[in-house]
Formats: C-alpha cells, sequence, structure tokens
C-alpha cells in the first residue's frame, strides 16, 4: 500500500509540473500576442490601452468632439440626444444609439480597439463594454468637470502634447477678446440661461459657459455663485435672478423654445434690463452647452460678435 501511495504521488507532481509549464508557455505566448499598451486609471479602476488606439469608439458627445480635437476620428458614438449641430462632418462615425442605453452589438461588431466615456453613462454597461473592448470611464460631476474631462481623454489617448497645444490656443483667444472688450468688462453684466425640461435655469459660474466668461473677466450677477452642477433652476417668481445688461439664452429643443417664448410674455422678463436694452440673444444649445474646446472656441466667437456689436452700435 505504501508503495502504491508513493507512485500516486509521483504521477499527481508529474501531471502538476506539465500542466504549469503549458500554462507557463500560454501566457508567454499571449503575452506576446498583446499589443504595446499603457496603464490607465479611470473612475472604476484601471486598463491597459492600446498603444496608440486605433478603433475608437466614444459613449457621448463631449467625449466624442474631444477625441476630434485632439486628432482622434471615432469609428462609432453614442450621444445624449443628437450629433452636435457645430460638427460638419460625421457621416463616417457610426452612431450607436442613446448615450444611456448604446447599442452594444452594433458596437461590438465594429470592432473598437477602445471605449472611452463618462462614469455617469458607463457604469451600468463597464462588464459588458469590457468585453468588447478596454474600456476608460472618467469621473463627471456635470459640466464643471468639462476641462479635466478633457484632459482625462487626452492622457488614455497618450494626445497630452496636444491638449496643451489646444489649451495654450484657446487662452491666446482669450487675452485677444480681453484686449478687445476692455472697456466693457468694467462695467458689463452677464447672465447665461438654457430652456429644458419645462423651466429655465441659469449656467452658474462654474458651468461650461461660466466658466468661459470668468476666464475673461466678465462680471455676473449676485446670486450665480458656482453650485455642485454648475446650474441654478429657477421658477418663474426668480425671474429677476436673471437680471443683467446682457443675456444669453438658449433652447434644448422645440418645447423649450415654446417654454422660452412663454417666459418672454411675462411681466417679470420685460423688466430685465437686457430685455428693455435689446440684449437678449437666442445662442445655439449645442455649443453653449458643448463642454468641449471646440464649443468653447465657438462660445468665444458668439462673445466677440454679439457685444463688440454693441458696442459699436
Amino acid at each position: 500500500m505504501p508503495k502504491l501511495q508513493s507512485v500516486i504521488a509521483f504521477l499527481l507532481t508529474v501531471v502538476f509540473i506539465v500542466a504549469c509549464q503549458g500554462n507557463s508557455a500560454q501566457q508567454a505566448q499571449d503575452s506576446q500576442a498583446l499589443p504595446d499598451c499603457h496603464t490607465v486609471q479611470h473612475a472604476l479602476g484601471e486598463i491597459c490601452v492600446p498603444q496608440p488606439p486605433s478603433r475608437l469608439v466614444t459613449l457621448n458627445d463631449t467625449t466624442l468632439v474631444d477625441a476630434l480635437t485632439l486628432g482622434v476620428r471615432p469609428i462609432g458614438t453614442s450621444v445624449i440626444d443628437q450629433m452636435p449641430s457645430y460638427l460638419t462632418d460625421t457621416s463616417d462615425i457610426t452612431l450607436l444609439g442613446k448615450s444611456e442605453q448604446p447599442n452594444l452589438e452594433t458596437m461590438a461588431r465594429l470592432g473598437p480597439d477602445l471605449i472611452v466615456g463618462i462614469e455617469l453613462f458607463g457604469k451600468t454597461v463597464f462588464d459588458q463594454l469590457s468585453q468588447i473592448a478596454p474600456t476608460a470611464l472618467g469621473e463627471w460631476s456635470g459640466f464643471p468637470s468639462w476641462r479635466e474631462h478633457f484632459d482625462f481623454v487626452a492622457r488614455v489617448l497618450i494626445k497630452e502634447d496636444e491638449a496643451r497645444q489646444v489649451w495654450s490656443n484657446y487662452s491666446q483667444k482669450v487675452d485677444e477678446i480681453k484686449n478687445a472688450l476692455s472697456v466693457q468688462l468694467q462695467e458689463m453684466e452677464v447672465t447665461v440661461a438654457y430652456a429644458c425640461c419645462g423651466t429655465i435655469s441659469i449656467d452658474a459660474e462654474n458651468s461650461f459657459a461660466g466658466s468661459i466668461l470668468g476666464d475673461i473677466g466678465i462680471r455676473r450677477p449676485a446670486g450665480q455663485e458656482p453650485t455642485d452642477n454648475g446650474i441654478i433652476i429657477l421658477s418663474e417668481e426668480l425671474i429677476p435672478q436673471m437680471d443683467a445688461d446682457v443675456i444669453f439664452v438658449s433652447a434644448f429643443d422645440t418645447d423649450s423654445e415654446q417654454v422660452l417664448a412663454d417666459w418672454r410674455q411675462k411681466p417679470l422678463w420685460r423688466q430685465l434690463r437686457a430685455v428693455q436694452t435689446g440684449q437678449v440673444y437666442v445662442v445655439d444649445y449645442d455649443i453653449w452647452r458643448g463642454g468641449n474646446p471646440i464649443a468653447a472656441n465657438l462660445v468665444l466667437d458668439d462673445l466677440l460678435n454679439y457685444l463688440l456689436v454693441d458696442e459699436n452700435a
């Protein structure tokens, strides 16, 4: 019996060694098959990103435009509502449905090697996304996060040098507008508002558009200080909180345009300084709520266009 036990133990040892050798060989083979990649921390952990990624899928509008700004053209994207109006040609980018529920089957058929988005839209399907391709999700706390998210996308795509150039160009344009508006900046207050979801809200100082105004040095009325998500939701009796020398307002959709039209008939609306002087401007929602450098530059163009016209009138 002891001899039999010894034989069995020997055979099990041999099997174990052979198995380990086989696993080691397979791991070495798999390692050689992997492309070069770099490790990136994201909201749900870390991933190894192909270096460089060549078949990118994005999960929301902001990430899509961030990638385009950095010179990377996604093969597919999901969007919150529709493709941003200021993108001239997206015919080669496959639309994968809405951001809150992207079409995973179509996404898988595209064969991406990287998926990038924000935690808000990607968290619930992260496991499924990760089975399709390495997935990196940036933290997102509303449009106050727009700069940090752009830098996150740049890190993931290994485009940090390009990102620095984008910010340099943006700062130069801000300085040019500061100089052009130097006299007005001392006495002008501006409100940025948008109609959506049955009401009108003010973009606080730390919103996307609000942060751009802050870069230029444009003053905001009292009560528009930073909030957690950069938004101040109004009711009709709070219309006076919008009061400013200039008001920029946008509408999300057709229903929101009707909300704006209704509010413009209210007595409190008609008492606003900008209304009385004819300085209420309806601007493009996609741009003024864009949350990316391309939209930011277009906001700067609008500011220069509208405010300098007023100065020369």
